[in-house]
């Protein structure tokens, strides 16, 4: 099954064929093997795993994007921002997870309020990754 993934910094996979792939998005996460069903679907804060034809299933941490499943069983996981979760430092992420939880209390608007829920949402699922 050829996969695409990729962010706007980087790209992971590039129509590679691959054995399975796992994501998480709004209405719940999901395996996609070959011959599944063509689905679009919105990438929710957490890890996209990749399972290789051989070797070891990679995982990467992806915010937001898009992933779209094609009738001849291609599969594009475009990302805002994805990074392998071997990369993620998890002081860093602790550290984002308290500043977020610190401009939710003080935020003053309801935009304000909303972006700094996002930010908690995203370093919580950050924190989950690295577990």
């Amino acid at each position: 099954m050829p996969l695409t993934f990729a962010s706007p910094a980087e790209t992971f996979y590039d129509k590679v064929d691959v054995k399975q792939v796992d994501v998480p998005s709004y209405s719940g996460n999901f395996g996609i093997l070959p011959n599944h069903v063509p689905a679009l679907a919105v990438i929710k804060p957490g890890v996209v795993t990749v399972f290789p034809k051989d070797g070891e299933a990679k995982k990467y941490f992806g915010n937001s994007g898009t992933i779209s499943i094609n009738e001849d069983s291609s599969v594009q996981v475009l990302a805002e921002a994805a990074v392998p979760v071997d990369r993620l430092d998890p002081q860093l992420c602790r550290d984002g997870l308290t500043k977020a939880q610190q401009a939710l209390q003080s935020a003053s608007s309801d935009t304000a309020r909303a972006e700094a829920q996002i930010e908690v949402e995203v370093h919580e699922a950050l924190i989950k990754a690295l577990e």
